[in-house]
């Protein structure tokens, strides 16, 4: 067991592809949705370069792990550029979501529209609350977290999205790899131990404001 902190993402391309990378590659994703509701039918490296703060050179260099997106001197077509980066992605099948924890961070998430127009739609709602446990929220019921090796296994959970207090994050997340979860959004502040074979991702947003009072507290 060790803390998932992971750099690199395993791929079916022949290597591992950085997390800064594929960071990139959504940004990319969305800012083509952006031009194709624009109808902009062809966008050149030059711009999605410009539109993301990158060089050319770096838009290039992400594209050529996956293959020739383009030709040369004619630029991307849009449409396909952004299907081609939705497939690489995953964003071209349905994925499974548990929600462990429908507190005020689990609700924000469960009205976040954004996670159902990229293909992830929440199935499983856990809760330990008994005054929660059995309510619904959007038609769903809300299940006891003690049952959770079994709802996971009903559900076909793909990923799992962890809203508890950080005392509950570590105990939860054993559960969720015992049943076989293999994905794992974290949104507990605390570091958490899984085998090699678990992704995590953390969000932590005192962490991510900490970085803006360094870079002011330099100023």
């Amino acid at each position: 067991m060790s803390i998932n902190n992971h750099e690199r993402s395993s791929s079916r391309y022949g290597s591992k592809i950085a997390d800064a990378t594929v960071g990139r590659l959504s940004r990319y994703y969305r800012t083509l949705k952006h031009l194709e509701r624009q109808e902009t039918e062809t966008v050149s490296s030059e711009e999605l370069a410009r539109r993301n703060n990158v060089t050319s050179a770096q838009v290039r260099k992400d594209f050529s792990f996956f293959g020739a997106f383009g030709r040369r001197g004619l630029g991307y077509n849009v449409k396909a550029l952004k299907q081609q980066l939705g497939k690489i992605l995953g964003l071209d099948q349905e994925w499974h979501l548990a929600l462990v924890g429908v507190g005020n961070i689990g609700h924000a998430l469960l009205n976040f529209s954004q996670f159902q127009e990229h293909n992830f739609h929440f199935t499983l709602l856990l809760d330990s609350d008994p005054s929660k446990i059995g309510s619904k929220i959007d038609g769903m019921e809300v299940k006891n977290l003690d049952n959770l090796d079994a709802e996971v296994k009903n559900g076909h959970v793909d990923i799992a999205v962890i809203a508890v207090p950080v005392e509950a994050a570590q105990k939860v997340t054993d559960a969720l790899v015992g049943a076989g979860v293999k994905a794992i959004f974290n949104f507990a502040p605390i570091s958490l131990f899984v085998p090699p074979d678990v992704t995590v991702r953390n969000e932590n947003m005192v962490i991510e404001i900490e970085h803006l009072s360094f870079v002011l507290a330099q100023q």
